[in-house]
């Protein structure tokens, strides 16, 4: 794509069902992010914090028909990722996940979209430090802060 969100096997588009939204996904659906949320979209707020959205199904949930810890930490990793993205620290390629806390606030319902809002506390040469929270209807789900490392440039 010419508007630099393309590249190393994923691919991001305006997304014709969401205006404002961009699609956010891997060219291989047999890797994790593709299998795990078949469709994510993602788009910078404008307060400056940026938003991914996935869209649970039943295999998202836990017995008690909530959505399940490991969805909301799955979801949460590919924010750090996506949304550090859509902030124009890094591209997508090979950056990985350093250090994330999670705290559980409330159960999330597999019915409405969930929503992880990240914003960015500061960048250096080779880290990103990141915070935010998991939202479904206006209602907090998670909090999470999280640390990751910028890919390498190839030599």
């Amino acid at each position: 794509m010419s508007d630099g969100f393309a590249g190393r096997g994923f691919r991001s588009e305006p997304d014709p069902e969401n205006p404002g939204w961009r699609t956010w996904q891997l060219d291989d659906e047999t890797r994790f992010n593709a299998w795990m949320f078949p469709k994510l979209i993602i788009r910078r707020d404008e307060d400056g914090k940026a938003r991914l959205r996935a869209f649970p199904e039943r295999r998202h949930t836990n017995l008690a028909d909530n959505i399940h810890g490991g969805t909301t930490l799955s979801l949460i990793d590919i924010a750090l990722f996506g949304c550090s993205r859509m902030l124009g620290v890094i591209e997508a390629g090979t950056a990985v996940t350093l250090d994330l806390s999670v705290q559980f606030i409330g159960a999330g319902r597999a019915d409405l979209p969930i929503d992880a809002v990240t914003e960015l506390l500061r960048e250096t040469r080779r880290l990103v430090f990141l915070r935010g929270v998991v939202e479904q209807d206006a209602e907090i789900i998670a909090a999470f802060s999280g640390t990751i490392r910028k890919p390498t440039t190839p030599k």
